[in-house]
């Protein structure tokens, strides 16, 4: 329960910084992305499986299950700053991040879980991840998208543990990029 209440206060709370607005040209429909991410992240929050409190065990460095996470990071320009200044590396990433989990959402991880049914919360996260991808696709340009593998096919017993560190994953991932919505929303659209 308190983990949602932070989460709202993220988004409650976003960054403030003085600056002048993106040209159209270059800006993504910033609002639209706001609401749209806002959204995601509350459907991150609320697909959990129905199992109770689980504490997952830590990862070593070195893990390859690690490595490949997309975390939206300092050099990626995402901060109010880099935002003001070309916000093109930052939505690339958060595009990137999208496509990955997107990936991971139909693979066979999540497979045959009620929550995927046709407007399960699972089945809502991927449509919704779809589309926050889509407005971020200019419109006739195609981004470089760096190859994003496959996830590699998973034993059944491994499911449960994988559904879970990806949702973790994935919280946390869109509520940076809800974040960098809501300073774009408030502060670069025209």
């Amino acid at each position: 329960m308190l983990g949602n209440r932070a989460v709202l206060l993220l988004l409650l709370l976003p960054w403030t910084a003085q600056g002048r607005a993106v040209s159209e040209d270059s800006s993504p429909a910033w609002a639209q992305g706001q609401q749209l991410s806002q959204q995601l992240c509350m459907l991150a929050w609320s697909a959990h499986l129905p199992m109770g409190h689980v504490d997952l065990p830590r990862e070593e460095g070195g893990d390859e299950t690690t490595d490949d996470v997309p975390r939206i990071q300092c050099e990626d320009g995402c901060d109010p700053q880099g935002l003001r200044d070309n916000s093109q590396p930052c939505l690339q990433r958060i595009h990137r991040g999208l496509v990955f989990y997107e990936k991971l959402l139909g693979s066979d991880i999540f497979t045959g879980e009620p929550s995927l049914f046709p407007d399960g919360p699972v089945d809502q996260l991927h449509a919704s991840i779809l589309g926050l991808r889509e407005l971020l696709q200019p419109k006739g340009h195609h981004w470089e998208a760096e190859q994003t593998p496959s996830p590699i096919p998973s034993q059944p017993w491994q499911r449960l543990l994988l559904r879970l560190k990806i949702l973790r994953s994935l919280q946390a991932f869109v509520a940076v990029a809800a974040r960098v919505f809501a300073h774009g929303a408030a502060t670069l659209s025209p």
